[in-house]
């Protein structure tokens, strides 16, 4: 399918008018750099082509949330800023959006999940202070009463919405915990 008929489609599914869909979807290819391969097939586009148009597909109905996969992965840096613009623009615009990605620059707020289960969040640049500082969060995984906790030694939503400390606060460690991203 070429590509501005996939997001004028993906659009449609969303509600918008074929119109309305044909407008967002040339404003995004456009506001993206890829408008030049709008008649274009997908499959032929290169893989950072590729990237802004599956931003394109999940903007083109201007969600209020926005769930990305590593949405930079093969990007170059010229791209990254690139899109990375967008996303602050939609975020200013007032849409949520989570995404994972090593990127933590571009991050309010991070969470740390281990094998489905939330471990630790937290304003980026206080987990960046905590990590300069050479302590971290801990936690142990044998305790029963463990439960998440955010870098201040909180414990972390929604395993608690207490904001009160921990009864045992986590201690401090000198290197990061281990935290297996593949099983």
């Amino acid at each position: 399918m070429k590509v501005r008929d996939q997001l004028v489609f993906l659009g449609q599914l969303h509600g918008l008018s074929k119109d309305g869909a044909m407008t967002a979807a040339d404003g995004w290819l456009d506001r993206l750099g890829v408008a030049g391969r709008a008649a274009d097939k997908v499959e032929a586009l290169s893989l950072g082509n590729q990237q802004r148009v599956q931003l394109a597909a999940a903007l083109v109905h201007d969600p209020e949330l926005l769930v990305l996969d590593e949405p930079f992965s093969g990007l170059d840096p010229v791209a990254v800023d690139a899109l990375a613009e967008v996303l602050a623009e939609r975020v200013a615009a007032g849409t949520t959006i989570i995404f994972s990605s090593h990127q933590l620059d571009l991050c309010e707020a991070v969470a740390i999940v281990d094998r489905g289960r939330l471990v630790l969040t937290g304003a980026v640049r206080d987990l960046k202070r905590t990590a300069a500082a050479g302590s971290y969060a801990c936690w142990s995984r044998a305790s029963a009463t463990a439960q998440p906790v955010r870098a201040d030694g909180r414990t972390a939503w929604p395993a608690s919405k207490s904001s009160e400390p921990m009864p045992t606060a986590p201690t401090s460690c000198s290197t990061p915990p281990s935290i297996p991203w593949r099983s």
